[in-house]
């Protein structure tokens, strides 16, 4: 059974704020995490994703739209931050090798993942976006014992 927290943020701030909470509760977890990043564009999915990578110490955070996926590694953390926006085939997403990047200790964030349907893991936690101008409604769906972990963690 999945858990639904649905919470609203008022600005961009609000947002990184946010996902640098989900961020430091991610930390601790051992195991991979996939976390897929649902909304239209421009409903604040990549800065969801930015405010996340920065948190662990990643300054220069690009948009991997055109490149499909942008890695960011240090010594404590893997993050790979998926783009599937521009994705013509989904077996490219096999081609890059994508089941690579669910090692222990490595983080997907997805954004588009449905466009990857078939090559994109399962999800631990879904975030959806959605609103206009600063305001966002934010909800998330744990899909498993991590993706309650971390609901919990970010809900406390």
């Amino acid at each position: 059974m999945a858990i639904i927290l649905n919470t609203r943020l008022n600005s961009e701030n609000e947002t990184i704020s946010f996902s640098k909470r989900l961020a430091k509760c991610s930390k601790p977890i051992q195991d991979s995490i996939v976390i897929h990043l649902k909304g239209d564009l421009g409903a604040g999915k990549t800065t969801l994703a930015r405010g996340f990578i920065q948190y662990f110490g990643f300054e220069k955070v690009k948009s991997p739209t055109y490149s499909l996926v942008e890695s960011y590694q240090n010594e404590s953390i893997n993050i790979h931050h998926f783009d599937c926006y521009r994705l013509s085939d989904p077996e490219e997403l096999d081609y890059i090798g994508i089941r690579d990047y669910l090692n222990a200790g490595h983080i997907q964030l997805i954004e588009w993942a449905e466009i990857g349907k078939g090559f994109i893991a399962k999800a631990d936690l879904t975030i959806g976006l959605e609103g206009f101008d600063e305001q966002r409604n934010l909800s998330i769906v744990a899909h498993t014992q991590i993706g309650e972990q971390l609901l919990q963690c970010v809900s406390s």
